[in-house]
């Protein structure tokens, strides 16, 4: 089945979590490619100053609200719509909270979920409806490798991240007959703001320009999973196929896990 495939031509371009790290630079990396881009965050100055950097005047279009309001997220969706067709959506606002089973907070789930999975869902109904209503349609939610299985202090994060590549598996057998392609992206690890507090190794580091251009490449292919670096990404898809057996062992040599309470 030849599904429809975003391009500048074809309408804008919605980058959601946008502000900073791989939301900005990817926001940067399509208004190069001549994608008009409406860049939402939380923040409108960040996203000003984000506009600002634009490679010609209107690329970068702010408009801030909070994906955790359906109602706003709603109202944002309808505002976009309003500024004509909208080719791609990109969801990509996400957080990471660490968790302990010795700390377990219900809270920090609450919190993760709330943006990682449920921010996504309010914006996702409504693109959808705009998509349907217009014959086509493509988008993109951001998952991570973390969504492969399950990891050290990752409980609230990884469950976050693995729920949003199954949605987005489910939804894709009803999205295709509607002419809306849906590919899931599942980096590994990007230096961004958020990884910048991280207190363990993060092998094959990419740059957020980089993981952007990787990303970019990945939307203009056939790939359901759009995963960077592969030489990261592909072991870790491989680890996860094997038995438990060998798989909490191995998880355990390789990240220190359970050492040490801290």
């Amino acid at each position: 089945m030849k599904l429809f495939r975003a391009n500048p031509e074809a309408g804008s371009a919605w980058v959601i979590g946008a502000s900073k790290g791989l939301g900005a630079a990817l926001a940067c990396e399509l208004a190069a490619e001549g994608y008009r881009v409406i860049a939402s965050a939380r923040s409108t100055d960040l996203l000003e100053e984000l506009a600002a950097k634009a490679p010609r005047p209107g690329a970068i279009v702010p408009l801030a609200f909070d994906v955790t309001d359906s109602a706003a997220s709603a109202a944002a969706t309808q505002r976009v719509a309003a500024m004509g067709p909208l080719a791609l959506a990109v969801l990509n606002a996400g957080t990471f909270l660490p968790m302990r089973a010795f700390r377990f907070d219900p809270g920090a789930f609450e919190q993760t979920f709330n943006l990682n999975f449920f921010g996504a869902i309010n914006c996702l109904g409504p693109v959808i409806g705009i998509m349907n209503h217009a014959g086509f349609g493509h988008i993109a939610l951001v998952s991570s490798s973390a969504g492969y299985g399950g990891l050290p202090k990752s409980a609230a994060y990884g469950a976050s991240k693995a729920a949003l590549i199954n949605m987005a598996a489910s939804l894709k057998f009803d999205l295709d007959g509607m002419n809306i392609r849906i590919q899931v992206v599942t980096p590994g690890f990007v230096d961004t703001p958020l990884t910048r507090k991280n207190d363990f190794p993060m092998p094959f580091l990419m740059s957020a320009p980089d993981a952007a251009r990787a990303m970019s490449r990945g939307l203009r292919s056939d790939a359901f999973d759009i995963t960077f670096p592969r030489r990261f990404t592909y072991l870790m898809k491989a680890v996860n196929l094997l038995p438990y057996r060998l798989y909490f062992p191995l998880i355990r040599m390789l990240t220190g896990a359970g050492r040490k309470r801290n």
